[in-house]
């Protein structure tokens, strides 16, 4: 008798590009590129993902332009990153997984120290996460800004990834456009859905134009903004029809927005102390954090799979490939969502305790994370580079 091989080690093609299985590293911020450039901190870091096993590894949110950035540690794709990431890719490559890049904008979440003075949105409303408050986008900036996603796709082709994940969720600058919370305007960017889904259908015809026949475009975008008053599952649906229409190879479907409701897409408690701690710059954010971060980051119960009950609506709609990406901490339930239609799944928190998780999974050595799902990786990868507590020495 034939030995049962689960979903998950079977190979699947994304777009132009085949995976040797079903596993994807999802594009979590590691915190790893001081001044804006590839460390060998994150060279390694994927380089040990590949070698343990993953069939794709996402190198998290690269800045399409200098305005697009929040943090001084945070990747910006230009021309001076391109040696540091081809001896990224080149190092995936050789542990024989594929390797992919998230392009975004921040928006209003840019820090004026980073991001050259400029902090814009679809409207000038306060945010209190920043603090930032954000001048409203004019249309000549929003041409500039697609324009900046195209020239995105050229370098990460000459930096080596085969694929390009368009970060249009967590309430960076397309999701802004998108949701009815940050997006107030009265010309044709706002307004109707038609109007607010305008700016990220200009991005993605100018990434998938870029792109053309020689790179994997899938595009990361929100089930729910996670509030009353942002996007809710009806429009996502919207969203996810307009995109298959746009020819994408794939979707990642998240949730939650980061400048109103970060919890919902990590769910779980913030440990604000942790997160006070290693503030090493912002030195009037410790004391504020520490006794008002846990009425501004409210605590959303963790469930594993968390998102798989409204990811199924999309499934139910389009035909195009969904992955998968929430909670995921067992192989039992990977299964479970790859039997449900989904095919492919991404992984952060599970990769970050440990980057041999896929490869332990197969050999039986484990058959689900060690990950306690504390989020202290996340708690300090925004001032430093992300780290599992469970190693701290």
């Amino acid at each position: 008798m034939a030995e049962f091989t689960p979903e998950l080690f079977t190979s699947k093609k994304l777009g132009l590009v085949t995976l040797r299985n079903r596993s994807i590293r999802s594009a979590a911020f590691e915190g790893m590129s001081p001044g804006h450039l590839v460390s060998d901190d994150l060279i390694n870091y994927h380089h040990a993902v590949a070698a343990g096993g993953i069939g794709m590894t996402t190198v998290a949110y690269a800045a399409v332009s200098r305005s697009g950035l929040s943090f001084d540690h945070q990747l910006w794709l230009r021309e001076e990153a391109i040696p540091g990431l081809r001896k990224l890719t080149d190092a995936v490559h050789r542990e024989g997984a594929a390797a992919a890049i998230q392009i975004g904008h921040c928006g209003l979440m840019a820090k004026r120290s980073v991001s050259g003075g400029v902090c814009f949105a679809p409207s000038g409303k306060f945010n209190l996460y920043g603090p930032t408050w954000p001048q409203t986008i004019k249309p000549d900036e929003i041409h500039e800004v697609v324009s900046d996603f195209g020239k995105a796709v050229n370098l990460a082709r000459e930096s080596g990834f085969e694929a390009l994940e368009v970060h249009a969720g967590h309430g960076y600058l397309i999701s802004q456009f998108l949701s009815p919370y940050t997006n107030k305007r009265k010309d044709h960017y706002g307004g109707s859905f038609e109007n607010r889904s305008r700016f990220m259908r200009e991005v993605v015809r100018e990434v998938m134009r870029s792109a053309g026949s020689t790179m994997t475009v899938v595009v990361k975008m929100n089930l729910r903004d996670g509030f009353t008053g942002g996007m809710e599952l009806d429009e996502s649906i919207e969203v996810a029809r307009l995109l298959e229409s746009e020819g994408v190879h794939g979707l990642v479907l998240s949730g939650g927005f980061v400048s109103k409701a970060p919890m919902y897409v990590m769910r779980g408690k913030m440990p604000v102390d942790v997160m006070a701690r290693h503030m090493r710059k912002d030195l009037w954010m410790k004391p504020f954090l520490r006794y008002f971060g846990h009425l501004l980051i409210k605590p959303e119960p963790f469930s594993e799979g968390y998102f798989l009950e409204d990811a199924l609506k999309i499934r139910d709609v389009v035909k195009l490939p969904l992955i998968y990406v929430g909670g995921l901490t067992s192989l039992e339930k990977i299964e479970e969502v790859l039997g449900k239609g989904f095919e492919f799944v991404q992984l952060a928190r599970a990769l970050i305790n440990d980057p041999a998780f896929i490869n332990k999974l197969r050999s039986g050595k484990i058959t689900r994370s060690e990950c306690q799902h504390s989020n202290y990786c996340i708690a300090v990868m925004y001032s430093g580079k992300m780290r599992c507590f469970q190693h701290e020495s």
